[in-house]
């Protein structure tokens, strides 16, 4: 999530205001920014580039001068800030453009009355399906959805190349992997390794494609199938890098169980997510993630968890936890497949066996 707020808001109509967030995606969705930036500074000039009436862009962009988005000059022409530069970014004109899936996402706050009231998601509420089979039907928002987790993976994916011992990972499954940005890093720092990305059908040609133009298909196999279904065995490592958080913990689980079952005792599960400290009321606390542990009821009904949650999830699936590790705004847990209990009780009659 882009925050283009660079001071903290001091006043209750600050917090509340729901006019000036529409105005400024009104304005990325335009390309005024951008537009400003190429010469057209004046209201005529950017109404006739957007086909857009004069007298009401003209009140848009007088209000986002008075929130410090532009800067209006004495002629009436219209000059950037620091902010409005910031919505030039590929990140705000994923999230903030009103035709993307950040808009469809966001249009489901209204029901938050109804999500506190319930405890239960507000999307599908609003649009009669869950978030996910909405944009299985709609090419333009997995699109748009699609990119903004790729850079997403951009930000992080590299560090997390360096900072776990992938050099004794011979095969990795990357499960949910997407559009494979986060796989394509991997195989292509690590050429003895082979990979396999698993996801849905719709994402798989996505996937196909960047991994060859990464120059790593021939070492990868793309699986069209589901976390929720049998997984691909003969891994050392899978990956559920911001899955989990997409899902209750009913769900969560099963996923969990799922790698559980393809990776065999021994094998270890990669969860890359953020991770929410559960401090003493009264101590500070991570705004964005507050603000997303929301978000995350919002839309799917799920959460942002602790590690004491993760780790909880973890045992119930039959994991322990190996490692953890911070990278970027996101931990790294490094989970460990324990012995089943059949297999525990069978190592130890054979040892008593042995002994006698």
């Amino acid at each position: 999530m882009i925050d283009l707020e660079h001071d903290r808001p001091h006043t209750l109509s600050d917090l509340a205001d729901l006019l000036t967030p529409w105005a400024i995606r009104v304005a990325v969705t335009l390309r005024l920014p951008e537009l400003i930036d190429e010469g057209l500074t004046r209201v005529d000039e950017l109404a006739d580039r957007v086909s857009a009436d004069t007298v009401a862009l003209g009140r848009l962009l007088r209000l986002l001068a008075c929130r410090g988005v532009l800067v209006e000059s004495t002629t009436g022409e219209y000059a950037l800030t620091d902010i409005s530069r910031e919505m030039m970014s590929e990140s705000a004109r994923k999230w903030l453009d009103l035709d993307g899936a950040g808009n469809r996402l966001e249009a489901s706050y209204s029901g938050l009355l109804e999500s506190i009231r319930t405890g239960e998601a507000a999307y599908p509420k609003t649009f009669g399906c869950s978030v996910w089979r909405d944009f299985e039907s709609s090419s333009g928002l997995a699109e748009s959805f699609g990119a903004y987790l790729v850079e997403l993976a951009g930000r992080w994916g590299p560090e997390l190349v360096e900072r776990y011992g992938w050099s004794r990972v011979s095969k990795v499954v990357d499960v949910g992997g997407g559009d494979g940005t986060l796989l394509g890093l991997l195989l292509t720092a690590h050429p003895a390794m082979r990979g396999v990305l698993v996801d849905l059908p719709a994402t798989t040609l996505a996937a196909r494609r960047r991994l060859a133009a990464a120059g790593v298909l021939d070492r990868c196999e793309v699986v069209a199938g589901s976390f929720f279904e049998r997984l691909p065995i003969g891994g050392e490592v899978y990956v559920l890098a911001q899955v989990l958080h997409d899902w209750p913990d009913a769900e969560a689980s099963a996923i969990l169980r799922r790698c559980v079952e393809a990776a065999g005792e021994g094998g270890r599960v990669l969860v890359i997510e953020r991770v929410r400290c559960t401090g003493r009321p009264g101590q500070p606390v991570d705004e964005a993630l507050a603000a997303m542990d929301l978000r995350m009821l919002l839309l799917i009904g799920s959460l942002e968890r602790s590690a004491a949650q993760f780790a909880r999830l973890a045992e119930d699936a039959g994991l322990a936890l190996g490692s953890q590790a911070v990278i970027g705004e996101f931990s790294l847990l490094e989970f460990v497949v324990r012995a089943s209990p059949a297999r525990s009780a069978k190592s130890v009659r054979l040892s008593v066996s042995a002994g006698n």
